[in-house]
């Protein structure tokens, strides 16, 4: 295949280079709860409107929706207030449903004083991927969210060291668990090879480790017969 598109009739595979491209649609929500919960009536008590949504899922899990612009707020007073007290953010994930739906940035929070946890999403348009961070009030978002920036591509504003944790500083083929990412990648095979090919050590190692390492080994090139051998043995 080809590292660039051809100009010749349109394919299945044309989509591919530049990824799915498709409109902003309606959030997906399960039915609205029907039962209480206490954090979520604090919440509509304190915040009103910002609560969008309170739903049930997996028999007792409460979700609660609310607005990203008003996450650190909201988030800061499940933290912070004594009747709430959810000192531990056990996860900061996101999911991707596709087909141009909106992002959930999704925090699992628990409170081991009142023995409950309640989980908070924030739909984002996939015209505006960015929220703020909440590493301020949980260090532990601090990789959690770094996670989700590189996998999913929503930025965290005010984190202080927003850079991928999963794939390479320099990996150039997008964010790999949203749903417009090819299951091959972006790129053909051809050139994904040539970008493995060409990088540097410097990438994979931190600057401690090529201090205390040895030179790369160089593998010499293979000279005729040999990799007719190489063949016999498998």
């Amino acid at each position: 295949m080809a590292d660039s598109p051809s100009s010749g009739p349109a394919s299945g595979f044309d989509a591919v280079e530049a990824g799915l491209v498709a409109p902003d649609l309606p959030a997906l929500r399960g039915e609205a709860a029907t039962s209480s919960h206490p954090s979520v009536e604090a919440l509509r008590a304190r915040f009103g409107d910002a609560v969008l949504h309170h739903e049930i899922c997996s028999g007792d899990q409460h979700v609660v929706y609310v607005e990203p612009s008003q996450n650190f707020e909201i988030l800061s007073f499940l933290k912070d207030d004594e009747s709430q007290h959810y000192e531990f953010l056990s996860d900061v994930t996101a999911v991707d449903f596709g087909g141009g739906h909106p992002i959930q940035v999704v925090y699992q929070l628990w409170s081991l004083v009142h023995k409950r946890q309640l989980r908070v999403k924030c739909e984002l348009p996939l015209s505006g991927l960015k929220i703020r961070s909440v590493e301020p009030l949980w260090k532990t978002a601090d990789w959690l969210e770094r996670e989700v920036f590189d996998l999913f591509g929503v930025e965290f504003e005010g984190h202080p060291d927003l850079r991928r944790i999963l794939m390479p500083d320099n990996y150039a083929e997008g964010h790999p668990l949203r749903k417009d990412f090819p299951l091959r990648g972006r790129f053909s095979r051809a050139e994904q090879t040539r970008r493995a090919l060409s990088h540097n050590v410097e990438d994979f190692y931190i600057s401690a480790e090529m201090e205390i390492g040895r030179e790369p080994q160089v593998i010499p090139p293979a000279s005729e017969g040999s990799a007719g051998a190489f063949e016999e043995e498998r």
